[in-house]
Order: C-alpha cells, then sequence, then structure tokens
C-alpha cells in the first residue's frame, strides 16, 4: 500500500500536542475549502488534509498510524501483520467531517454550519451566528444629508450540509449624516444565521465615498479649487462659491495670493453631534486663455507702469 505522511499533510511535528494539530487542521481546511478557495487542487487537498487530521486527532487511530513507522510519501510499504483488519484506509468522505472543527472560531463566531449526517457538532448548543463584512460606494450628497438606500449584496451563508454557498440578500441601511470614509456600520443581525436558536450575526458595512468632481474630502472638512482672474485676485471681488448646502457668496479681499486658502465656516459635512466642518476654498490664479486686444492694451500698459516684481525675493 502507499504511505501517506499525515504530519507532513498538516505541516506538524510528530510529537505534536492535540492542540497543535487542531490548530493546523483548522487553517489548511479553511484555506483550502472548495467553497472558500480559488486554487485549482483546492478540493483533493481538503480531503487529504481531513484525511490526515481525522486520523492523528484520535488517540487510537494516531498509535496505530505511527506503529507503521517513516516512510516517504507516496512510499509502497508492508503494514505490520493484522493491521489493515482494524485500521485500513477507508474511502474519504466530506460526510465524515467533523464541521466543529473546521468552523470553530472562525471570524469569531464559532461554529456555524449545520448539523449534517456524520457532523459531532453539538446540537443543542446555541450558537451565534456569524458577522459579514461588506462596502457599500456614497456619493459625497448621500453623506451630507443622509439617505436611506437599498443594498444589494451577495452574503456567504452555510447551506445544510455545512459548506458555504453565496446567497442574495436585499437590505435597506439608514445612512447617517455625515458619515465618513472608512466608517464601519454595524446592522445588528443582518450577518450570517444563527444556529440552535442562537442570534443571527452582523453585517459590518463599510462606507466608501465616491470621488466627486468638486469636493475633496479630509474627515469632515471639504476642499475646493477657487479660480479666479488676476483682477479679481488684485482688486478683490466677490465670488459665488458652490457648497453641498446650496451656493453662497465669498468675500475675496484685495491682494489674495494664488494657494491661500479661504474659510468658510461650518460648510463642510455634519459631524455626529451636529457640528458641521468647513469648506476650504483654494485659490487658484487663472489667467483668460485668448486676450482679445483691448485686454492685451490693458495687460501691455500695466507690464509697462508697475513697479511689482514677484521675483524681488530671488535677490
Amino acid at each position: 500500500m502507499k504511505y501517506k505522511d499525515y504530519y507532513a499533510i498538516l505541516g506538524v511535528a510528530r510529537d505534536a500536542d492535540d492542540a497543535t494539530i487542531k490548530k493546523a487542521y483548522r487553517k489548511l481546511a479553511h484555506r483550502y475549502h472548495p467553497d472558500l478557495s480559488k486554487e485549482p487542487d483546492a478540493e483533493d487537498k481538503f480531503k487529504e488534509v481531513a484525511e490526515a487530521y481525522d486520523t492523528l486527532k484520535d488517540a487510537e487511530k494516531r498509535a496505530a498510524y505511527d506503529q507503521l513507522g517513516r516512510h516517504q510519501s507516496g512510499q509502497d510499504f508492508e503494514p505490520p501483520p493484522g493491521w489493515e483488519q482494524g485500521y485500513a484506509e477507508q474511502p474519504f468522505s466530506f460526510e465524515d467531517l467533523d464541521l466543529s472543527d473546521l468552523f470553530a472560531n472562525f471570524g469569531g463566531g464559532g461554529f456555524h454550519g449545520r448539523a449534517h449526517r456524520g457532523g459531532r457538532a453539538r446540537a443543542d448548543q446555541p450558537i451565534r451566528g456569524e458577522d459579514y463584512e461588506a462596502t457599500t460606494r456614497l456619493s459625497l450628497e448621500d453623506v451630507y444629508n443622509g439617505a436611506e438606500m437599498e443594498l444589494n449584496l451577495t452574503l456567504p451563508d452555510y447551506g445544510d450540509n455545512g459548506f458555504l454557498r453565496g446567497v442574495p440578500h436585499t437590505l435597506k441601511v439608514r445612512i447617517p449624516k455625515g458619515a465618513t470614509d472608512g466608517q464601519r456600520l454595524r446592522l445588528a443581525g443582518q450577518g450570517g444565521k444563527g444556529y440552535n436558536g442562537g442570534p443571527n450575526g452582523d453585517l459590518l458595512l463599510t462606507i466608501t465615498l465616491q470621488p466627486h468632481p468638486l469636493y475633496r474630502v479630509s474627515g469632515h472638512d471639504l476642499y475646493i479649487d477657487l479660480p479666479l482672474a488676476p483682477w479679481e485676485a488684485a482688486l478683490g471681488a466677490s465670488v459665488e462659491v458652490p457648497t453641498l448646502g446650496g451656493p453662497v457668496r465669498l468675500k475675496v479681499a484685495a491682494g489674495t495670493a494664488g494657494g491661500q486658502q479661504l474659510r468658510l465656516a461650518k460648510r463642510g459635512l455634519p459631524k455626529p453631534r451636529g457640528v458641521e466642518g468647513d469648506l476650504f476654498a483654494i485659490v487658484q490664479l487663472v489667467n483668460p486663455p485668448t486676450l482679445n486686444e483691448r485686454e492685451r492694451e490693458l495687460f501691455e500698459q500695466m507690464a509697462q507702469q508697475s513697479t511689482f516684481n514677484p521675483r524681488a525675493h530671488f535677490h
């Protein structure tokens, strides 16, 4: 018969204790579970890992396996007399898996599979469902005003055989005013189903903000580029600036420099306790793309008569 090195399959030493073996199994089983892994040979590796664990977790089976001695994986060998009658390899089936070992502690929620034939999960133990995570993209307008939206998500769930599958979920979610980029909202009871009367898990919804054509976001503050003509910056002006709450008039002082930040208080995103962030208008000096004859004459006159030297600090 062909030798299988169960210790090498699990990546543990031959004198590993039960806790080390179980930890290695859980890690590899989660890695190669056919409904979780994208590796092409995941199912074969999953079966191999489960077979190794099924032997090594049982003290009697492990002792009998150790009697075989050490051989190279795949090497032909002869087991001790009488060994095959008691411990010969049996055909492996997913029905033989102890799903409580496989799914225990995944995501902090304990065993989330269903009891099924051959499984040894405690049938009377209420277990909380698993917490799931999802992401939604919001516009700044949604964040500014608050929004109620319908989310169509595909969330993992376990079928009656204990295998993961994608299940469509439609949820109505109220987004509070002033939600920030990266913020996580906890939707109680919208995660994985509880087992044996245990409560459902939660859905942790991470908010990401869509890029906006006008505004940049920093926490609850907003930044907008404010184009000014050279004469507006030099002479001062009153200009209209768009905000999420509607346009406002902004007074630009004479002699305003390019790159200067002009603050519009409480025109940013709302904060949790009713305080708003600010909107900062960043001055950008913009020349006319083309000059008509009169404009050119005026610029030439200013160039001839002005004593201003923007590079005086070079000297």
